[in-house]
């Protein structure tokens, strides 16, 4: 039975669906690998994040190859989504537009990007009733 899948990835898991989006299919060998650059960890650690991201269905396995091979099963849109809407429902009470208001003043924004939320918010305005 998969386990249900909760709005927040681990720093575990992003790190290691981050390789998978970078690298794509890849073994437990080359994941563990490249995880290695981020942190010490143990090839057995990298078994069971891969099986528990499994039972998740944050990845999947093509089990006929050998070695397994493994893949992401959302993409990096999808857990940005989750992510973010994870983070607005904590810590902004629900309130994108305070995020916003938020990111926006906590860094210089550059002409170019503000022209671009102009322009996204233009076409969001245009499609709301």
């Amino acid at each position: 039975m998969a386990r249900p899948v909760t709005p927040n990835l681990t720093e575990v898991e992003l790190q290691i669906l981050q390789v998978l989006w970078d690298s794509g299919p890849s073994t437990v060998r080359e994941v563990h690998r490249a995880l290695e650059e981020f942190k010490e960890t143990n090839y057995a650690t990298t078994v069971k994040m891969l099986r528990v991201m499994h039972e998740k269905s944050l990845v999947k396995r093509k089990e006929d190859a050998k070695p397994i091979i493994y893949r992401a099963a959302i993409t990096r849109e999808r857990a940005q989504k989750r992510g973010l809407s994870d983070l607005i429902s904590r810590l902004y009470n629900g309130s994108a537009a305070t995020l916003m208001m938020h990111a926006l003043s906590d860094k210089k924004t550059s002409p170019e990007e503000i022209a671009e939320i102009r322009e996204w918010l233009d076409q969001i305005k245009g499609e709301s009733p």
